[in-house]
């Protein structure tokens, strides 16, 4: 299997295990993503990922309606079956940021999505969720591929400032305008 394809698939069964946490009653929960809720984040990921695809000429099935757990669920498995052996992903296009292939934008953008998002579904409810050190390597990296985009309208709000001892996953989530102190709520 194709190693962006792979990654890709691990970030997204790691997403739906938090997806899948939720209870149904918290879905409504206000996220750390300025008016969203846990619900509002879940459809943010389908509605990307799904226009991202679209615009590649590589559109999935009928969006998905449902409780969040259910559209995520059919909108991985669609994605899945679409994205097939991978092969897809080494087709070149000319992105925001000059040519690349549709692999390298799942995994500089989408996946960062969903690694981020799915801390953002665990703070809604008051979990605490973890990144590894290579998802973290893997945040960073993006980060600097997005530079000052990262700030832009709908992307990531301002900088919240942490201790200067904090660690470095709390240390990222500040970067990207979230407060580490979130799932303590």
């Amino acid at each position: 299997m194709d190693e962006q394809l792979m990654l890709l698939t691990d970030k997204s069964d790691r997403f739906s295990r938090v997806v899948g946490a939720v209870p149904a009653e918290q879905w409504d929960a206000p996220s750390p993503c300025a008016g969203w809720t846990a619900a509002d984040v879940v459809d943010h990921v389908v509605d990307s990922q799904r226009d991202f695809l679209e615009r590649q000429d590589l559109g999935l099935d009928e969006r998905p309606r449902g409780a969040p757990e259910q559209v995520w669920t059919h909108h991985v498995t669609a994605l899945r079956r679409r994205l097939g052996d991978g092969a897809d992903l080494r087709r070149e296009y000319d992105g925001y940021f000059g040519t690349t292939t549709i692999g390298a934008t799942l995994v500089d953008f989408y996946v960062f999505d969903l690694i981020v998002h799915r801390w953002d579904i665990a703070a809604s409810v008051g979990r605490d969720e973890r990144f590894t050190e290579a998802e973290l390597d893997q945040m960073e990296a993006s980060m600097k591929v997005f530079g000052d985009a990262l700030y832009a309208e709908g992307v990531c709000a301002a900088p919240v400032p942490v201790p200067a001892d904090a660690s470095r996953q709390d240390r990222v989530l500040g970067l990207l305008g979230r407060d580490p102190a979130t799932p303590a709520r």
